[in-house]
């Protein structure tokens, strides 16, 4: 009798199961994130938040995060892409409530928790800066599938960095990536009208 039962309840939960993944393949896909399926695993990390406080997995926890790796001697592509999700922010936050949006300095050296505390502030009060030395530094942005480099000497050095977005899921995984479009003579920059209709998307197949 018992394994009557346990046959059953098999047969049930993947009946269940089947039509819980038919439901979510007939919901919107993302058109222009690369978005990924079975969500990349962010391995363990600890940086510091521009109100000294430590930043961990911990973190990430329960909120939808879009990462972005700059700096604040940035010329160009920075400020434009901070300004854009500042733009956009209560838009985000309709989608889900529990968005928060991370710049990850890629200089270290440069932008002090003073500095990035100044210049997160600018582009909106709910943003979060964060740091870390180069040795904690690389390998998380590299787990993210970012990168960037050092280009110059001196004090006027400039860094080459990615211009993506990460965006992380509340289990703390990486969810999508949107990449900027390239246009000659043009600053790199995500469309924000794209990214929102992606996010949507990609909040509701979670």
């Amino acid at each position: 009798m018992n394994k009557y039962f346990i046959y059953i309840g098999g047969i049930v939960a993947a009946f269940v199961g089947a039509i819980a993944f038919q439901q979510v393949s007939q919901l919107p896909q993302p058109e222009h994130a690369l978005y990924y399926q079975q969500p990349r695993k962010i391995k363990a990390f600890e940086l510091t938040d521009h109100h000294a406080k430590r930043f961990n997995k911990e973190q990430l926890q329960g909120k939808w995060s879009l990462v972005f790796l700059g700096y604040t001697s940035c010329p160009d592509v920075c400020p434009t892409t901070l300004q854009n999700l500042g733009f956009i922010f209560d838009d985000l936050k309709a989608i889900a409530d529990n968005s928060q949006v991370l710049l990850v300095t890629a200089d270290p050296k440069r932008d002090d928790l003073n500095k990035l505390s100044q210049y997160i502030a600018y582009f909106n009060a709910e943003f979060i800066a964060l740091r870390g030395e180069h040795d904690v530094l690389f390998p998380f942005t590299r787990n993210l599938g970012l990168m960037y480099a050092i280009n110059g000497e001196g004090s006027d050095y400039l860094v080459d960095h990615s211009a993506s977005l990460v965006l992380i899921n509340p289990d703390g995984n990486i969810a999508a990536i949107f990449k900027p479009e390239q246009a000659v003579g043009k600053v790199p920059s995500i469309d924000s009208d794209k990214l929102i209709s992606d996010y949507q998307k990609i909040v509701a197949l979670y």
